[in-house]
């Protein structure tokens, strides 16, 4: 009880002998080890001050009258009961907690998906559970877990181990935890914080403001270090960052940085939509003008053209429109050819 035990009620035992002589029986209570040896029968009793719960007997006689085992009965409740009085009067109840030092088993009840995760591979995850509490785990089919241990240490730091394993908590931002390295890349560290939850110390971020050249050159793998988590994003990974650092978003020119980036970016792509956007209108503008233009010549070039080919492929003069709108009549010569043009096409020359 002093441990803490919590029994239904105190209980108490008793060694009793009885001796028999040319027909007559004695017995007697709390008896040594040479009445032991020498008695004709001993038995113990144990109890609490209402009932027997154990008893034990060994006779060496053939028979024994049961009015002499009642009476040695009796005699042994008495003394049951003055040994449960002096009992009662130091405790008389089991205390509400047990002793820190007192061995104890408790069950706790896991997901059935998530025995695996606290098995873990190859038994791995159950192994470093006992190694680092000294507990033991038994773990059943339908997820209850009994962890039994030596003291109360022991096993509520198991506990905590197989629950955080079973329903991991969440890191929370701007707390500081001290956790250890367990990866190193490139461009950083991995630094266990909590059972199943990794969290990325950037190399930009070990040197307080210096750079660093290489991870190795600040940590090792096992380091141990505090950290805080700084970011989580959607999908659960965890950014970290040293105590007393500054936020990355709040570092000096950062934000002025992240704005002429940006502003930059918006100005590059207003000036290159604009360029584009202009060059390409003034581009199409000058396209169609010149098409247009270019059209009107070849229209005329096809125009004299055909008319070149009218007559036997030979030169003639242009057709002209006169006052009216009409086609087709040439305009008066006056002394040949010289005050006219000839007009030639290429490919009369191409045909020739």
């Amino acid at each position: 009880m002093d441990a803490g035990v919590p029994i239904s009620g105190p209980v108490a035992g008793i060694a009793m002998v009885v001796i028999a002589q040319d027909g007559e029986f004695v017995t007697l209570t709390d008896i040594l080890g040479a009445e032991d040896a020498l008695g004709d029968m001993d038995f113990k009793v144990a109890g609490t001050a209402e009932t027997i719960t154990a008893m034990q007997l060994d006779t060496k006689i053939e028979g024994l009258p049961s009015e002499v085992l009642s009476k040695a009965l009796y005699q042994a409740k008495e003394a049951r009961t003055a040994i449960l009085a002096v009992m009662n009067a130091a405790i008389a109840t089991p205390r509400d907690e047990m002793r820190p030092y007192t061995p104890r088993i408790e069950a706790v009840q896991v997901p059935k998906d998530k025995i695996g995760e606290v098995i873990g591979p190859k038994g791995k995850m159950i192994r470093q559970i006992e190694e680092d509490t000294g507990a033991v785990l038994d773990i059943e089919d339908d997820g209850t877990i009994r962890i039994g241990a030596a003291d109360s240490a022991a096993l509520e730091a198991a506990k905590e181990l197989v629950m955080s394993v079973a329903f991991p908590p969440e890191p929370e931002l701007g707390v500081e935890y001290e956790g250890e390295i367990v990866n190193i890349t490139k461009f950083g560290a991995f630094v266990n914080i909590m059972i199943g939850r990794d969290g990325l110390l950037h190399i930009s971020k070990m040197g307080g403001g210096s750079r660093v050249d290489k991870v190795e050159d600040v940590y090792s793998l096992g380091d141990k270090v505090k950290v805080v988590v700084e970011e989580i994003d959607r999908n659960g990974k965890i950014s970290l960052n040293l105590p007393g650092a500054e936020p990355t978003a709040k570092r000096e020119g950062g934000d002025r940085d992240r704005g002429g980036r940006d502003g930059g970016r918006d100005r590059d792509r207003g000036g290159r939509d604009g360029g584009r956007d202009g060059g390409r209108d003034r581009d199409r503008g000058g396209r169609e003008r010149s098409d247009r233009g270019g059209n009107r010549d070849r229209d005329r070039d096809k125009s004299k053209s055909s008319d070149s080919r009218g007559d036997g492929n030979q030169s003639r003069r242009p057709k002209h429109r006169n006052n009216d709108g009409d086609r087709g009549r040439e305009p008066a010569r006056s002394g040949g050819d010289s005050g006219g043009r000839k007009m030639v096409s290429f490919e009369d020359e191409f045909e020739g």
